[in-house]
């Protein structure tokens, strides 16, 4: 068998951040207001902070304001929850990104459940899993998002396919489930405690793999032929894919990195000038 096609996830995103771009700027002319992305991080985790700042350059090329809002550590569930509240409620504001993790001592979905629906550009809330389950208006998790239009993309229809979801996050495993239950595949759900985990993932047409375990998942135990989305990344540049022996197997893959990530920051974008557009009534 031939190896697998790359899912080019820098290349999609590079031109889906080019309609944003011209998207936002006809926007700005119209209105005389420029699409605005808020970013809350709370304290300096590298990873995060490295993370944050990708996301202001990328605004910047989309001709999407950003303001950034940083955190002490020690940061309260209450004071963060208040400091979402008040970026709710700012006119000036379009959408905005809880930088996640945020500390074990902050509950993080009630900081979550403190953003308006409306500027939820992230998907986190349990208002926009409801919207995106039930296929109404609203916004989708950024990472799902972005494997959908990978998928899409690439020629990849869902429906009647038999797709493995590895991995029950809330803003990750659970929404791509769904998204792809909506485009009538048949859907599993995998997590850690899976027994025969090998089983279940040799069934699939579709594997995402989302479990934030490095190369949890084999290349024997790819179906031939079968659509490989390694959502994972771990130190090293690793996904949960053993993408080396998947490669053999699959007739589409997507490389860790260049391959989900560049399309989760692509679909934050668009749909911050989207929730701009519906406040601004345009």
């Amino acid at each position: 068998m031939t190896q697998a096609r790359l899912m080019d996830g820098t290349a999609l995103a590079r031109r889906t951040v080019e309609e944003t771009a011209r998207k936002a700027a006809d926007l700005t002319e119209r209105t005389g207001t420029a699409p605005c992305l808020a970013t809350v991080l709370v304290g300096e985790d590298p990873a995060s902070v490295t993370y944050v700042r990708m996301k202001q350059n990328r605004c910047r090329k989309a001709g999407i304001e950003s303001r950034h809002v940083a955190l002490p550590a020690a940061t309260t569930t209450a004071e963060l929850v208040g400091v979402l509240r008040e970026l709710s409620a700012d006119s000036g504001v379009h959408g905005i990104l809880l930088q996640h993790p945020v500390g074990d001592h902050v509950d993080e979905r009630a900081a979550f459940e403190a953003i308006a629906p409306e500027k939820d550009v992230d998907g986190v809330t349990f208002a926009s899993f409801a919207t995106m389950s039930f296929g109404l208006p609203g916004f989708v998790s950024c990472t799902p998002g972005g494997i959908v239009r990978l998928l899409d993309e690439y020629g990849v229809d869902p429906s009647g396919k038999r797709a493995v979801v590895v991995g029950r996050s809330a803003i990750l495993g659970k929404p791509v489930g769904m998204l792809l239950l909506a485009r009538d595949a048949t859907v599993t759900y995998c997590h850690s405690r899976t027994r025969d985990l090998s089983a279940a993932v040799r069934e699939a047409d579709i594997v995402v793999a989302a479990v934030g375990r490095p190369r949890l998942i084999r290349g024997q135990d790819i179906k031939p032929g079968a659509v490989v989305v390694d959502a994972g990344y771990n130190p090293g540049n690793v996904g949960d894919v053993d993408f080396d022996s998947a490669v053999e197997r699959a007739s589409l893959i997507t490389p860790v990195p260049g391959g989900v990530g560049p399309m989760t920051i692509a679909t934050l974008l668009e749909q911050t000038v989207e929730a701009a557009a519906r406040q601004l009534g345009v």
